[in-house]
């Protein structure tokens, strides 16, 4: 899109459209607002954009992305990867739709600019295990948990950091771990009882690991 709006005024900041309406420019996270005087909202991307490649790994794969060094995560993984599940809620890091794990620690990829990403990325695509569900994914399925489901895979995300740091959660346990991750539907006893359920999962699992030891150096399981 041509930077040439229309007629430029004596403002350096505003361009007249036609008789009747005129546009100003703000500047607004490396891309152009054009406010217009009947209350239009124009978007003007790409414009004095200082695009560079970036080398990162998302749910195990290498990708190389092109993006301006100021774009949040989120959008390198929705608009760039096409990775949808993760979502945008807020845009300042306080409802935690769009969580997403760095090297297993859950972050807010909304706040996160792409130049600042070190370390491998997970998102809600790669928890799961090929055409397995993730635990916790079966047991939000079996607890029915998602009402509008907008905010399901930041809180899946956020339990999932959980789990693999405390495989035996107390409520309190999951209640400060996500409290981070808001749910405007309110379906927070049925993603405590999820928690508790995947949590299960995850403690067989290691019974299994701890079976086949013992059995490996001769010993009882």
């Amino acid at each position: 899109m041509s930077q040439n709006y229309g007629k430029k005024s004596k403002r350096a900041d505003n361009y007249q459209l036609g008789s009747y309406t005129s546009v100003s420019e703000i500047l607004f996270q490396n891309a152009t607002l054009l406010v217009t005087s009947d209350s239009g909202v124009i978007l003007k991307r790409g414009i004095d954009e200082k695009m560079a490649k970036y080398e990162i790994t998302v749910n195990a794969e290498k990708k190389i992305v092109e993006a301006n060094p100021d774009m949040p995560l989120l959008w390198v993984l929705r608009d760039k990867l096409k990775l949808t599940g993760t979502k945008y809620g807020c845009g300042i890091a306080q409802c935690g739709a769009c969580t997403v794990h760095v090297e297993g620690v859950p972050v807010r990829s909304c706040m996160l600019p792409i130049s600042a990403v070190s370390g491998s990325v997970t998102t809600i695509e790669g928890l799961a295990n090929g055409g397995n569900l993730h635990p916790l994914q079966t047991a939000w399925i079996d607890h029915d948990v998602p009402q509008c489901g907008y905010c399901q895979s930041g809180q899946i995300m956020s339990a999932a950091a959980l789990l693999e740091n405390n495989r035996a959660p107390t409520d309190n346990d999951i209640d400060e771990a996500l409290a981070g991750n808001y749910c405007r539907c309110g379906t927070y006893i049925r993603i405590r009882a999820a928690v508790h359920s995947a949590a299960l999962y995850y403690r067989a699992d290691e019974q299994t690991d701890t079976h086949v030891i013992d059995t490996k150096n001769g010993g009882a399981s």
